[in-house]
């Protein structure tokens, strides 16, 4: 059996390079660190650590052990945290992670019948991005992620030592939105070659970067005159006639006045949403929140 402490020392070596840092972050001297991962290495029967004259470098076996002490240590953490709860008679604490255009419109539907059939649980909701929300969920900082990836896998892969499990919940359709007043509004279809010469508003640095491989595809460079990190933002500005944008379907949801959204012919990115648990057996109430933002697209219309 791997020994907990002895899997924090080792994650704390990998992190600062060295035995010493490793003990100033544990507040312990350089050579108790030393004989710990030593005593590990002969549990294992195999080095976990390559000691050089400047510092420590992992080896295979230790590399493994690193990937996995996230995990090892989150679930632990968050065992503890419920056992206390239970112990002290408190209600259980539940946090989500969201980026900001999925979890304003998919998350308060199924939040709704949440917090009522669960009035004593403490909720919180994080404001993060996808990688943000991974490390979150990995590190025990909350249970469940609403995330998204574009083209390609999705952030967490089944087999992988992560320690995560990704959930589909929607494919995100990327729309062409311009003026009102525009040449092209309400004619339905596009293709992307037939915005060469416009001017772009971003509503996000990812999407920046998949729109400039769509354009070279199409044969011709984007143009930018404004760069947000809010869809919202990017849709008004675009109604002001500051430019077009690739704005995903569910950040339109209820579309704004002043703007029309076209479909955009192949190819044409998605936008993939889902849901980021850790793996394995869940709590209730993650179970729950689950099942409801798995039912939220049918409900809103999305589906």
């Amino acid at each position: 059996m791997i020994d907990v402490q002895r899997l924090r020392i080792l994650r704390e070596v990998a992190e600062h390079g060295s035995f010493s840092g490793a003990a100033a972050a544990l507040l312990l001297t350089p050579s108790a660190v030393s004989q710990q991962i030593a005593a590990l290495e002969r549990s294992l029967g195999t080095p976990v650590v390559e000691r050089t004259t400047r510092g420590t470098t992992l080896t295979d076996p230790g590399r493994v052990l690193v990937e996995s002490a996230d995990v090892v240590l989150a679930e632990l953490v968050h065992a503890q945290e419920r056992i206390t709860r239970l112990a002290q008679g408190r209600a259980e604490r539940l946090a989500v992670a969201t980026f900001i255009s999925g979890g304003q419109l998919l998350l308060p539907p199924a939040l709704t019948g949440f917090a009522a059939a669960h009035p004593r649980a403490e909720l919180t909701v994080l404001e993060s991005e996808t990688e943000e929300s991974l490390a979150l969920v990995r590190e025990g900082r909350a249970e469940l992620a609403l995330v998204y990836h574009f083209d390609g896998p999705p952030p967490v892969r089944p087999g992988d030592r992560s320690g995560l499990a990704w959930t589909p919940l929607l494919d995100d359709p990327m729309r062409i939105v311009v003026p009102a007043a525009h040449r092209l509004a309400g004619l339905g279809e596009v293709d992307l070659a037939e915005l060469s010469g416009e001017r772009w508003v971003q509503g996000c640095v990812s999407v920046g970067e998949l729109l400039d491989g769509y354009a070279a595809i199409a044969g011709f460079e984007v143009n930018v005159s404004c760069r947000t990190t809010d869809y919202g933002f990017a849709v008004s500005l675009i109604a002001a006639g500051v430019g077009i944008g690739l704005i995903p379907s569910v950040a339109l949801a209820g579309p704004p006045p002043g703007v029309s959204a076209l479909t955009l012919r192949a190819p044409a990115p998605t936008r993939y949403i889902g849901l980021i648990t850790r793996r394995g057996k869940q709590s209730p109430l993650v179970e729950e929140l689950t099942r409801n933002l798995l039912a939220a697209p049918e409900s809103l219309g999305l589906r």
